[in-house]
């Protein structure tokens, strides 16, 4: 298996940035087109946990938008030519800190999708 194909890193590279746009500017279109459009899409937040895509989607419709906050270390690997994991650390506006991210992203026909993704803060035990 390849690991790291340079093409591939950088098509799922790109998504991931475009996620985190669309996160910070609220463009839940652009959010919902990233994230698989199945009920075996799952993403747990810092206080929630969401089975399937139309839960993610009420979520995100409730939610006013994402704290702002700023990139640390990403580290994205691809395995293969269909399976990639984007693993992020990020900082809130006004905290020191730290959170994390983790996406898992599968190449269907229409590009890169999450189909499951984990964010939490250090020191939070919800």
């Amino acid at each position: 298996m390849k690991i790291d194909d340079p093409v591939l890193h950088a098509e799922v590279t790109e998504a991931f940035h475009e996620y985190e746009r669309a996160l910070m500017e609220d463009d839940i279109p652009a959010m919902d087109a990233l994230f698989h459009d199945a009920p075996t899409t799952n993403r747990y937040g810092v206080g929630e946990v969401l089975y399937g895509i139309e839960a993610i989607r009420e979520f995100r419709k409730g939610r006013g938008g994402s704290p702002q906050r700023k990139l640390g270390k990403v580290a994205i690997t691809v395995y293969g030519d269909s399976f990639a994991t984007a693993d992020a650390e990020f900082f809130r506006e006004g905290s020191e800190r730290r959170g994390r991210q983790t996406q898992s992203w599968v190449k269907f026909v229409d590009g890169w999708k999450v189909v499951s993704a984990h964010v939490s803060l250090e020191g939070t035990t919800s």
